[in-house]
């Protein structure tokens, strides 16, 4: 007696799962409004910190990834093997924080700032084309309110670059122990990206503005978790550089004010009936 392997009667291959890849999107805060004369010689300053950050951080070079390297004319989308992961955390994002800053140093004048925002995700992409929700996902990130909304608060404190981590990156790098005891759970903070003109999208992810506090960011969103923020955050459309801070005297008065005695204005008026 004889047995047959039954036939599939559909495309097993198309119901498998692709392997996943790390995606990383980065996007050039500012680049459509740039004078055209200025986009070729900025888009190649960014390979150029790219290139070196990249080496720096124990990874491949963005051009050796063929297929995995995909120009974005205002950015870059890079997919590498999920492997790399974590280290699309740590150490690339302080690497590139930094050679953000040396830029910034080193530039000429006329040269346009280099700010920037970043999404990581991880997720299944297809073989060798690379197609697949990971990369949307990806993208929405690095476009979601809180992505610019945190690149706004890095503007304001003068730094240059805002990461946005999808939370299964943040818990196989972050959470899982796989990034240095300089980066830990408390310098992210826990948001949920929406997009504008993406009704149907909405996930949980973490922030991260390397060089300032989560506490400090946490101003920026109002949607920044549970905990409400410590001061009223600013909505992204009406950020206004910070006003130098106000000094002046302390006065007491002992007695009735019957007098014009004071100019200006008071902005503070405590009234002490301890001694009625």
């Amino acid at each position: 007696m004889t047995s047959s392997i039954p036939t599939p009667d559909h495309d097993v291959a198309g119901h498998d799962v692709p392997p996943e890849q790390a995606v990383m999107v980065i996007d050039m805060k500012g680049y459509s409004r740039l004078p055209e004369t200025q986009m070729a010689p900025v888009r190649s300053d960014l390979d150029s910190i790219l290139e070196t950050v990249f080496a720096q951080s124990g990874l491949p070079a963005p051009h050796t990834l063929d297929s995995g390297y995909k120009d974005a004319g205002d950015g870059v989308i890079l997919i590498l093997p999920p492997r790399h992961a974590a280290r699309l955390v740590d150490p690339l994002l302080g690497n590139l924080s930094a050679a953000l800053q040396r830029y910034e140093g080193i530039r000429m004048a006329a040269a346009p700032v280099i700010r920037l925002r970043a999404a990581v995700h991880i997720g299944p992409l297809s073989v060798p084309d690379h197609r697949g929700s990971a990369i949307n996902d990806a993208c929405r990130l690095v476009n979601s309110d809180a992505a610019y909304q945190a690149v706004a608060a890095a503007t304001e404190n003068g730094l240059f670059l805002a990461a946005v981590l999808s939370e299964p990156v943040y818990q196989r790098s972050v959470q899982a122990g796989r990034t240095r005891a300089e980066l830990t759970e408390r310098h992210f903070l826990s948001v949920t990206a929406r997009v504008a003109d993406k009704p149907g999208f909405e996930a949980p992810c973490r922030l991260l503005v390397p060089g300032l506090p989560a506490d400090s960011l946490r101003g920026y969103l109002p949607d920044a978790g549970s905990q409400a923020p410590r001061t009223a955050p600013t909505p992204l459309a009406h950020l206004k550089p910070e006003q130098p801070a106000r000094t002046g005297a302390v006065l007491n008065f002992h007695n009735a004010l019957n007098d014009p005695v004071i100019t200006g204005s008071v902005e503070n008026l405590r009234i002490d009936r301890r001694n009625r």
